[in-house]
């Protein structure tokens, strides 16, 4: 499950990444949250879209797709054809042990900006998940799926049919990834006055 991610880079920086004409749009933030404006890569060229599909079922958004389950479910068979690139510098987990919740920022080795797969429903997005990649298997049982350079031209080809992309939808395996955990403060000492 992805629920957060970043996008800290220049819009020029963004633009010669993903051969874009300008620089697009960018909300260059921390950590972007659902329902949060970001940008994505469609084959039409970049749009500032809201995290998380709306749906009449669920009160809450839609921020992640399953991908074992995509050409099955009702809500996303219908948006395989529209697919988009979500460029990202970094995601964000929890890690959940004895002693609490630990959340871990989690980036591919080389600190470059990559793409997360999506779908897009109007003027909004959703990212897709699977597995997780070995090295990050104990912080959580899921990821976002992160296309290597040539997986992220064929996902936005609007020629190719969903059934050509989809053996694309895996754990990252073109480098590794890293993650930082970040430390809890120390507890705070009781009051022996007080």
């Amino acid at each position: 499950m992805c629920s957060r991610f970043e996008l800290n880079t220049a819009p020029g920086d963004l633009a010669r990444r993903f051969g874009l004409e300008g620089p697009p749009p960018v909300p260059n933030m921390a950590e972007l949250r659902p329902t949060d404006l970001a940008v994505v890569i469609a084959p039409d060229g970049p749009r500032l879209l809201t995290w998380g599909l709306s749906v009449d079922w669920d009160a809450k958004p839609l921020i992640n797709a399953r991908a074992e389950t995509l050409a099955g479910k009702k809500t996303f068979k219908a948006l395989l054809e529209n697919r988009c690139l979500v460029p990202a510098t970094a995601y964000f987990e929890w890690r959940k042990d004895e002693r609490g919740t630990h959340k871990n920022r989690i980036e591919t080795a080389d600190s470059d900006i990559f793409a997360f797969a999506g779908l897009i429903d109007g003027d909004r997005f959703t990212i897709i998940t699977c597995a997780p990649a070995p090295g990050i298997a104990h912080i959580h049982n899921r990821m976002p799926v992160i296309l290597d350079r040539p997986g992220e031209a064929l996902w936005n080809d609007q020629g190719a049919a969903f059934a050509d992309v989809a053996g694309l939808l895996v754990p990252y395996r073109s480098a590794s990834m890293k993650a930082i955990e970040e430390t809890p403060p120390p507890p705070r000492q009781p009051d022996l006055f007080g």
